[in-house]
């Protein structure tokens, strides 16, 4: 089950809406997988994704790290959806905390599932906390960097076809971090119920 928990409209009537729920239930163009940079696809999102879409997921993974070579941050890689509601998976590679530069590295995944989302014209996306996992990103610093890449790309592509991004989330202590983080940007803008 799926719940909205809270939205917040940003310029140009573009949504970002708080969800808690099941990332691979998400009725929208495309969902993330938070990724490793070889795209085997074993644990977390990353397995959850890859077991409810089907086994087509990883065999066009397999042919993108074929003719692509490994995903890096800034350059995330991109698959049909299989069998989850969603057309396509975007496979993104956050950093790893403890390896150095990790605020950077964030900050250019996001932006760059962004921008290919852009490029394939999509309108909706759903985005799990990238890193927060076996990374073990600081799930408060990814709360801050994560919404920070949003604004700042839509600061940078105001003629974005993303008109809805949805921070989807499975565990409650996560959307407490991220509604927190909302609420301290935008204290009474478009609060859901």
């Amino acid at each position: 089950m799926t719940t909205l928990v809270l939205q917040r409209t940003l310029p140009q009537g573009r949504k970002l809406r708080i969800i808690h729920g099941d990332i691979t239930e998400a009725q929208v163009d495309a969902v993330v997988n938070a990724a490793n940079a070889q795209l085997r696809h074993g644990g977390g999102v990353a397995g959850a994704i890859a077991r409810r879409g089907g086994p087509e997921i990883q065999v066009e993974s397999d042919e993108w790290i074929r003719q692509y070579g490994p995903v890096t941050h800034e350059q995330p890689a991109i698959t049909s959806g299989g069998s989850l509601p969603c057309r396509y998976v975007i496979h993104a590679v956050g950093p790893i905390w403890g390896e150095g530069e990790e605020d950077e590295k964030l900050l250019n995944t996001v932006t760059g599932v962004l921008s290919l989302a852009s490029d394939y014209n999509l309108a909706s996306l759903a985005l799990p906390a990238i890193s927060t996992g076996i990374f073990r990103f600081p799930k408060e610093r990814a709360a801050r960097l994560i919404i920070d890449s949003i604004i700042d790309f839509y600061s940078r592509n105001p003629n974005s076809s993303l008109k809805t991004i949805d921070l989807t989330l499975f565990d409650k202590p996560s959307v407490d971090i991220f509604v927190t983080e909302c609420r301290r940007r935008w204290p009474t803008n478009g609060e859901a119920q």
